[in-house]
């Protein structure tokens, strides 16, 4: 089970602002872990990274967390000493020529040899996807042109800001430049290639502000609109699975038993979720193997919300009882995107039974109903006095009834959920959620859209830069 965050990894155009684009930061639900599982903080800790995953442009890094004590950071240190010595030898071979000579000219500035190889290492460490040595080539060439920029416009990062930046990048692993410096020395990398590549993306971050920082402002009408979207499908969502048992009287002791081994057998098998769902789930989304489909984070009940936030990807739940049944879920992703998502604190809506559980008839009628209405008010005509409409806090809806709610937009039916003993089909219409948002909201998405437009900015003024630049390689 992991209990990490997930640290985006950006060229550090923008270091210093955070929000969805080009930053260093942990996602939410890291966050909130670190804010309400009362979990200590690491310190002194190596990152070693984990899973790396394309998301919308942005590469991530997952990164665990391991402790040394203070032989191992001297141990380190040594090797990390001895590793770049090493380093060099098959640069040298490889490119027959030392490594210091000029692989690529940018501008009449070089690039070496050790310099692709240091930043490949680097890339490495950090577990960014692709060709490494391709992507450490293209970067290098992109940032001599950003610091060149940053010469002409008399923006090159200080001494200051580098050393700040530096700590930055090393605080998202919980370390101190220093120690940052040293676990990165340890895998062959230098302290030089770690600076340089923030002082690049420190320059680059000015020259972007002072160039098109008063371009890319944004109005509180922009904010209100990219709110009233992140209401819906925008904000941290997640993927999951289900799989649903029902419970009566005369099953219960055979169910919960059959849903707890079904929760230690299929942990980490996505496969055998899906199959398993299809084979035992009472629920609506057997036959599509107990997907859930993508779904705001806050839509879930927060009792489920709290227990799923601490799962990694294909791990799956203890049984959670849902009254009248009992269920497991499964993890499948996770994704936190452009803007934070108002928390929903109430919601609205209609239930209407149905006698006959879910026979084909009960099923039949509930289709018609659904056919015949848009809107919850339309209810009062269509089944007056056969409905109960009612708007609750969210922690005081039925455990069954929020995950199905969870499941719909506004207006729309669900058939999932019967009462009696499954006599009867318990039809509910999500008529209104009621949400609002965290402290600091607005902030938050006020810094994503900017960045979003400095983003869109910095890639044209960069494709501006190649263009006209002259660039060489060694052949």
């Amino acid at each position: 089970m992991r209990r990490c965050g997930v640290f985006p990894l950006a060229p550090l155009h923008l270091l210093g602002y955070v929000g969805a684009v080009n930053r260093i930061g942990p996602d939410c639900r890291a966050e909130w872990l670190w804010r309400n599982a009362g979990w200590p903080p690491l310190r002194s800790q190596l990152p070693l990274i984990g899973t790396a995953q394309q998301d919308n442009g942005q590469e991530t890094m997952s990164m665990r967390a391991k402790q040394f004590s203070r032989p191992d950071w001297i141990a380190m240190a040594v090797a990390g000493a001895l590793s770049l010595t090493a380093a060099l030898a098959p640069v040298a071979t490889n490119a027959q020529q030392s490594p210091f000579t000029a692989a690529i000219t940018v501008n009449d500035r070089a690039v070496t040899y050790y310099e692709i190889e240091q930043r490949r290492r680097f890339l490495e460490l950090l577990n960014a996807p692709g060709d490494l040595g391709e992507t450490a080539r293209e970067d290098l060439v992109n940032e001599r042109l950003q610091t060149q920029a940053g010469e002409r416009l008399g923006l090159t990062a200080s001494a200051e800001e580098v050393e700040e930046g530096m700590a930055e990048f090393a605080a998202r692993a919980n370390l101190e430049p220093e120690q940052f410096i040293q676990a990165i020395a340890a895998e062959g990398v230098s302290a030089e290639t770690f600076r340089d590549f923030v002082a690049a993306g420190v320059t680059w971050r000015n020259v972007l502000r002072t160039r098109f920082g008063p371009r890319a402002q944004v109005t509180e009408e922009e904010i209100d609109r990219a709110l009233t979207l992140s209401g819906s499908s925008q904000g941290a969502r997640i993927l999951l699975a289900e799989l649903v048992i029902p419970l009566t009287p005369q099953n219960q002791e055979e169910a919960r038993a059959q849903i707890q081994r079904l929760s230690e057998r299929l942990d980490g098998d996505v496969g055998g979720f899906s199959a398993a769902a299809r084979r035992f789930s009472a629920a609506g989304t057997a036959r599509a193997g107990g997907s859930l489909g993508w779904r705001p984070l806050s839509s879930l009940p927060p009792g489920l919300r709290s227990l799923v936030l601490t799962l990694g990807p294909g791990d799956v739940t203890e049984p959670v009882p849902l009254g009248p049944a009992i269920a497991i879920f499964q993890l499948r992703d996770f994704e936190e995107t452009d803007f934070v998502t108002p928390v929903i604190t109430a919601v609205e809506y209609a239930t209407i039974p149905i006698e006959g559980g879910r026979s084909e008839d009960a099923l039949a009628e509930a289709q018609r109903l659904r056919n015949e209405v848009d809107v919850c008010d339309d209810l009062y005509g269509v089944r007056p006095g056969g409905f109960t409409r009612q708007s609750l806090p969210i922690e005081d809806v039925p455990a069954d009834v929020s995950l199905e709610l969870a499941k719909l937009d506004d207006n729309e039916m669900s058939f999932g959920i019967t009462r009696n003993n499954g006599q009867i089909l318990q039809v509910l219409m999500l008529c209104g959620r009621s949400t609002e948002l965290p402290e600091g909201g607005r902030e938050e998405v006020r810094q994503a859209l900017f960045q979003q437009r400095l983003e869109s900015y910095a890639n044209g003024f960069l494709a501006e830069l190649r263009a006209d630049a002259i660039i060489t390689e060694d052949e």
